[in-house]
């Protein structure tokens, strides 16, 4: 019984103490220091790649071994998710609290029309994209831009075998060849295939943002090379 009230008394103690969680902590450094905000949405069973290859590519340093970005997950709740692999992330931030960003990366799932129907991602989604400098679709992260009717007008690549049902559900964007196009930018809007082709779209962007050197530094340390 000593236990019960001992252990009632240190979390009531806990709960009283203004304690500023890790996530909050996180925010509130990416104010101060002005870096880019970049950020990585996720969802239960996204695909890791898709999550991974951004997070590979714009945390790496400088040359000077400065970091260029902040970089962060973004989620509906503050809770744990599970990739379609097995991964269990919890994010960073959830989508009220979330700043404004300069590059918004939306992965994918195997079951994407899950997300599409989700109104209060896809209203994340069309908040983010009137501040982002850049906005990203991997693999079927191009159908939740498509129902956020953000890519309208705009040429828009998705999965492998997905153009054709991605300009039926949204007609008015430009869905490209997906057996030709692996990275497609246009305006702020990049899509890709996904999967590891992540990673390419991510150095596309990296390069547009921080320039050819630190594209080549990050193919260096990712061993690029190594992959031809």
């Amino acid at each position: 019984m000593k236990l019960i009230v001992i252990a009632a008394y240190c979390l009531a103690i806990l709960v009283s103490q203004n304690i500023t969680p890790k996530n909050q902590i996180k925010m509130e450094n990416q104010e101060i220091n002005g870096l880019p905000k970049i950020g990585i949405l996720v969802f239960e069973g996204f695909l890791a790649n898709e999550v991974d290859a951004p997070l590979d590519v714009f945390t790496k340093a400088n040359k000077e071994g400065k970091p260029l970005f902040n970089v962060f997950l973004v989620a509906e709740e503050i809770t744990p998710y599970i990739s379609e692999e097995g991964l269990i992330v919890v994010p960073d931030v959830n989508i009220v609290e979330c700043l404004d960003l300069d590059l918004l990366v939306v992965p994918s799932s195997m079951t994407p029309d899950k997300e599409t129907q989700n109104s209060a991602l896809i209203r994340f989604i069309q908040k983010q994209h009137n501040k982002t400098d850049y906005t990203t679709g991997h693999c079927a992260g191009a159908f939740l831009l498509g129902e956020a009717g953000i890519a309208d007008g705009k040429q828009i690549v998705t999965y492998c075998g997905g153009s054709q049902s991605l300009q039926l559900d949204y007609p008015s964007l430009l869905a490209q060849d997906d057996s030709v196009n692996s990275v497609v930018m246009d305006g702020k809007i990049m899509s890709s295939n996904g999967n590891l082709v992540s990673y390419l779209g991510s150095l596309d962007l990296l390069e547009k943002m921080a320039g050819k050197e630190q594209r080549t530094l990050v193919e260096e340390e990712l061993l690029i090379h190594k992959l031809k």
